[in-house]
């Protein structure tokens, strides 16, 4: 999956590791409607959940050599680090919104 045409980077997080990743990460959380993301892995590995029940329930494991996990909006998702890990999430939406 990629991000559709015309979204642009707005904001992005600090980098986690395995020992700051925000609790909120592991758990099945979403994004706001119209806001898509980037889950970019700079070292290790990360497991990136899909859990909603509008999609097929999905694993990816995310390392620096693999394309960023898309985050689609309002999606049901989490993260788990295997092992040590740095990453970050960055956020996209349309232009003008």
């Amino acid at each position: 999956m990629t991000l559709p045409a015309g979204v642009l980077p707005y904001a992005r997080t600090d980098v986690f590791t395995r020992d700051t990743v925000p609790g909120g990460l592991l758990k099945a959380h979403t994004t706001k409607d119209g806001a898509w993301a980037l889950i970019h892995v700079l070292e290790g590995r990360l497991a990136y959940r899909i859990e909603d029940p509008r999609r097929l329930v999905s694993e990816a494991v995310l390392t620096p050599q693999t394309p960023p996990g898309v985050i689609e909006p309002t999606i049901l998702h989490r993260v788990e680090p295997l092992g040590p890990v740095r990453f970050y999430v960055e956020f996209h939406r349309a232009e003008g919104r």
